[in-house]
């Protein structure tokens, strides 16, 4: 009750009134927003996938997205190879002369991986060695992260989807996949930010393994116990060597033992302790070479493991390859783990091949 002699305007009070209100909802407006956010996502969540938060991925999610979609892809590529259904063609040649095979398991395996990986992260810019018109039903990630991730990686990694870049490549070693060599075979997820490897998933679809790894954060592989720089035993390209066997030689002399392999993705796992269960072991190296250009399909996502565990693929002039852009990496490359980089680095001959 007002004080005798004091009479309250009507007007006042509503102004009064209208202000309290205007206090409470700056109060509590901040709140109420997250939760009808966190409510969004939840909602999200259970029906169409991952909660993108505007333009925000949580790479803990694509590493498992990642993971499912490399796996996805090596069924795809296995089941082709034993139905001995492959229909290889040439999509043109190497800059060595050879032929750059695609078969239908290349083909089959880019739509599960692209198709995933694109549909659950649609903001996010996803680079395939291969392309294709056919149309899928879209795909839809069965939300499952693997234990070993949930082990070692926490969730809230948040960044802007326009900062990352995924590369894919459906089925590493083509070659040798047509030839039936099928233990140099691989499928490869890489995820880039800002141009440079923070995710690598490299799948053995026939050895029924999956090494990955989180730049600073895990990786469910580890370095080798003791590696050999004097002489390194090297490992290279068996169908685009180029230069490389007198290369390697004229780097580490004539003694050195040199490894003829098939795919990228098995010459970086060549560099790290493997598991002993595999039903034939992957050969051991102490140094990956490579002398002519090579896509960054090829090589990204074993650029994340090398640097999850500590070591370096750089380019023959030691410079860091850059992830965005341009598919083609016209410097060579030098992959290592365990070992002094720069001092190898420092021994290789001046110049380069000529080709480069």
């Amino acid at each position: 009750m007002a004080p005798m002699g004091v009479r309250l305007s009507p007007l006042g009070v509503a102004v009064f009134c209208l202000l309290g209100v205007g206090v409470i909802y700056h109060l509590y407006a901040g709140v109420i927003s997250n939760r009808w956010a966190a409510f969004r996502c939840d909602v999200t969540l259970l029906s169409f996938g991952p909660c993108r938060k505007g333009d925000k991925v949580d790479l803990r999610d694509l590493l498992a997205v990642s993971v499912e979609a490399a796996v996805l892809g090596g069924l795809e590529v296995k089941k082709t190879r034993n139905g001995d259904n492959l229909e290889e063609k040439s999509k043109g040649k190497t800059r060595e002369g050879a032929d750059e095979l695609l078969t239908t398991g290349d083909l089959r395996s880019h739509r599960k991986m692209f198709n995933l990986i694109s549909s659950t992260f649609p903001d996010v810019t996803v680079i395939s060695e291969e392309h294709d018109n056919t149309v899928e039903e879209a795909a839809s990630w069965s939300r499952n992260i693997p234990a070993d991730i949930l082990d070692k990686i926490k969730g809230g990694k948040d960044v802007s989807a326009e900062r990352v870049t995924v590369w894919i490549d459906p089925l590493d070693a083509t070659q040798e996949y047509t030839e039936n060599l099928v233990k140099f075979v691989t499928t490869m997820v890489c995820v880039a930010v800002d141009g440079k490897p923070v995710i690598g998933v490299i799948h053995q679809p026939f050895a029924d393994f999956t090494a990955w790894a989180f730049v600073g954060q895990g990786s469910n592989v580890s370095p080798r116990a003791s590696y050999s720089v004097s002489p390194p035993k090297t490992i290279v390209s068996r169908s685009h060597s180029g230069q490389v066997r007198s290369f390697v030689q004229d780097a580490f002399g004539n003694s050195t033992t040199i490894i003829e392999a098939g795919g990228a993705g098995y010459k970086v796992l060549s560099l790290v302790s493997m598991p002993s269960s595999a039903k034939e072991p992957v050969d051991e190296a102490d140094v990956y070479i490579h002398v002519t250009f090579i896509k960054k399909w090829d090589i990204c996502a074993g650029a994340a493991l090398l640097n999850a565990l500590g070591g370096h693929m750089t380019t023959l002039k030691g410079e860091d390859i850059d992830y965005s852009g341009a598919a083609l990496n016209k410097g060579g490359l030098v992959a290592s783990v365990g070992v002094d980089h720069k001092a190898l680095l420092e021994r290789l001959p001046k110049g380069g091949p000529e080709q480069l």
